[in-house]
């Protein structure tokens, strides 16, 4: 970050600290935070520890590195201390988290160093990753994937614009991969195609097919920065910011060929390229070429960021008071997910206000839980999230939006039920035939019938878009309900098209249900 950033007032100064235990290095970055949620590094220190040598083989950590990292992670400890940082956080991925002795690990840092490691998951790794990129490039209406190599794991997620559209970790990392595949020293033909066709087959196996495909690779991680510095060294523009550099796919080939027919020691001399990364880079780059294979990309944007920038990013957010909790979190990302996949909020908060009517009414009467509510609003505020790829048949593209979605506050359980309330908003009502509805429970089919019902009529009474239904009041004498609609002046659209989308409520919970404008006071007064 530049120095002319303004600075926080002193009594919201903040140092952070983050330290990232992967398979290959350990990481520590010193930071102060800066207005706007940003940040500048104030130091940084990085261990080349091989935590993860041989993990594939013997599902331990190695015993050398166990002692190297202890010592480092004493060290950048005591840095630590030095800077008085205000908060602190140690995070451990894929080598400590696959290693069965990776718990061991653990206990010792905190017995003999007093320091807290969480492990986290693939995919808690890849989310940091992916805010770290969310935060530094603009995405709005952009298919892209983001990948992160590691040591001992690949992250790639597919995301159109800032909405994930889905997530997967696998086990592609540099220093697996070249391990495997005897990388380290120079490769035969054979040998190179040998760990093309593994790597091709992992891709296969953990990706699948996408509602749309990227238009763009962003790439995070030591193997992407190492790509461009060697590609810019070439080009006699070493030194150059990396952020942002581009990298052609004939590039990444070209290169790949050449390092790939020399060993270790003499890639040491290339220019651009660390030399303790020299065994490994091989394995790097071919992964990153077949993840352009896979997707069909020519270019891959350079990220000189990933996860520890995301840990840091969410530190702050959380040390300034702007990361909300519980419901409040809840309705925060729901609402950031609907906005940056383009829904019109003005009408779906509309709409959420009158479902919410209808619900509510229904419940008072205990023809509908109250602990669903929640779902429900999320599902009507989240309908039209498929618009982000096409209007036709937008309803099933927020299915598999919102199911991929990962929204916090959410179970995955619950997820599923608000994407298939949204999923019958329009089109077809719910079928044993659909796949998405015919793995739930009989019960969870049932509050999915009932509760689409109630977002379908609710859409009718906002069908014109313009805010004219004031509330309504639910009469329920028993098979035969009436609906009234209030509103200023007769909403002619509106109860058209509620009228025409009544049928699915009425066999959800059948009755036969009237739909009748009643004017408020205050227009009846004026008339």
């Amino acid at each position: 970050m530049e120095d002319k950033q303004i600075f926080l007032s002193p009594e919201l100064s903040h140092r952070l600290a983050a330290i990232d235990i992967g398979t290959n290095s350990i990481r520590l970055v010193i930071a102060e935070a800066l207005r706007g949620g940003t940040y500048r590094i104030l130091d940084e220190e990085k261990t080349t520890s091989r935590l993860g040598r041989q993990l594939a083989e013997t599902n331990r950590l190695d015993p050398q590195a166990v002692e190297q990292s202890i010592e480092a992670l004493r060290r950048m400890k005591q840095i630590v201390a030095g800077f008085q940082v205000g908060d602190f956080r140690c995070i451990a991925t894929c080598a400590v988290r696959e290693a069965i002795d990776g718990p061991e690990f653990v206990g010792r840092a905190k017995n003999e160093l007093d320091l807290d490691i969480e492990v986290i998951s693939g995919e808690k790794e890849a989310r940091l990753a992916f805010l770290s990129v969310a935060r530094s490039f603009p995405l709005e209406g952009k298919p892209i994937a983001v990948a992160d190599i590691g040591g001992g794991s690949t992250e790639l997620i597919l995301a159109s614009g800032s909405a994930i559209e889905s997530l997967c970790t696998t086990p592609l990392g540099a220093v697996r991969m070249a391990e495997r595949y005897g990388a380290a020293q120079a490769m035969s033909h054979d040998q190179f195609e040998k760990m093309v066709e593994g790597i091709d087959r992992e891709l296969r196996k953990h990706t699948k097919k996408v509602l749309l495909e990227p238009h763009q690779l962003i790439g995070s991680g030591g193997t992407f920065t190492a790509l461009a510095d060697m590609v810019m060294a070439s080009k006699g523009q070493l030194g150059l910011p990396l952020r942002g550099a581009e990298v052609t796919r004939a590039e990444v080939r070209h290169l790949l060929d050449r390092l790939r027919k020399i060993p270790a020691e003499a890639r040491r001399s290339i220019p651009g390229l660390s030399p303790d990364r020299a065994d490994i880079i091989v394995s790097g780059i071919t992964i990153i070429d077949r993840i352009m294979h896979r997707f069909d990309l020519n270019r891959v944007v350079i990220h000189d960021r990933g996860v520890r920038d995301g840990l840091l990013l969410t530190m702050i957010d959380q040390s300034l008071g702007s990361a909300p909790n519980g419901q409040a979190e809840r309705d925060v990302a729901i609402e950031q997910f609907a906005v940056n996949c383009g829904v019109e909020m003005t009408h779906a908060r509309h709409v959420a206000f009158l479902a919410g009517q209808v619900f509510d009414q229904l419940a008072e009467r205990k023809l509908l839980d109250p602990a669903d509510r929640p779902l429900l609003m999320a599902a009507v505020r989240l309908q039209d999230v498929g618009y982000l790829i096409n209007y036709e048949k937008h309803h099933k593209h927020s299915y598999y939006l919102i199911l991929n979605s990962r929204l916090p506050g959410f179970q995955p359980q619950e997820l599923e039920l608000v994407a298939n309330i949204a999923r019958y908003h329009r089109g077809s009502e719910p079928k044993k035939k659909h796949a998405n509805y015919s793995v739930l429970t009989s019960r969870d089919q049932q509050r999915v019938r009932r509760l689409s019902s109630i977002l379908r009529l609710a859409g009718g009474l906002d069908r014109a878009n313009m805010q004219q239904v004031r509330g309504v009041a639910l009469e329920t004498e028993g098979r035969h309900w009436k609906l009234h609609v209030v509103a200023d002046r007769l909403p002619e659209v509106d109860l058209w098209a509620a009228r025409r989308r009544a049928a699915p409520l009425e066999r959800a919970f059948d009755v036969k249900l009237d739909i009748e404008w009643r004017e408020t006071a205050a227009a009846s007064a004026a008339s």
